[in-house]
């Protein structure tokens, strides 16, 4: 059986405070059983993949380089793309759902590219575009309406 990816979305620097809400978004994506899908770096990246280990979760990171060593040390399976800021779409088309945890401009790509692909994004203190894009409040409940929403599929 498939399991579901959850694409988190995010700074490569970050302040401890957006670190704590990455972190406790990876938590809930590990509790409910979903792998957890991000860029593979620093930041909210790091902070997210650390609270899914944390829980006992699986975590992949699509590298921008040549090297699995760029990965943070939380990451299980690090993809290396050698294709830098281009990995942005690898890592919308291969997740089921985004959660975009604040962030800058390629945080922004990866919306783009999420919307491009009738993606649902689901956003904590993120870029507002549009009504298509979901705000929420906590890291609690943007993992429950990310499984609720993939659950209506």
């Amino acid at each position: 059986m498939r399991r579901t990816i959850i694409g988190v979305i995010g700074s490569g620097e970050c302040s401890k405070e957006i670190a704590t809400t990455a972190m406790e978004v990876g938590r809930e994506i590990a509790r409910k059983g979903g792998l957890l899908l991000c860029g593979g770096l620093g930041g909210v990246m790091e902070a997210a993949c650390k609270g899914a280990k944390e829980e006992g979760g699986i975590t992949i990171g699509i590298l921008p380089g040549d090297n699995t060593d760029e990965a943070n040390r939380y990451i299980d399976i690090p993809i290396v793309t050698g294709i830098g800021y281009a990995r942005n779409i690898i890592i919308a088309k291969s997740s089921d759902i985004l959660i975009a945890v604040s962030g800058g401009y390629g945080t922004l790509s990866e919306i783009a590219f999420g919307l491009t692909l009738n993606k649902r994004i689901i956003s904590i203190g993120s870029w507002e575009l549009d009504e298509s894009i979901i705000r929420v409040s906590t890291p609690k409940e943007a993992v429950e309406k990310a499984f609720g929403i993939l659950s209506e599929v």
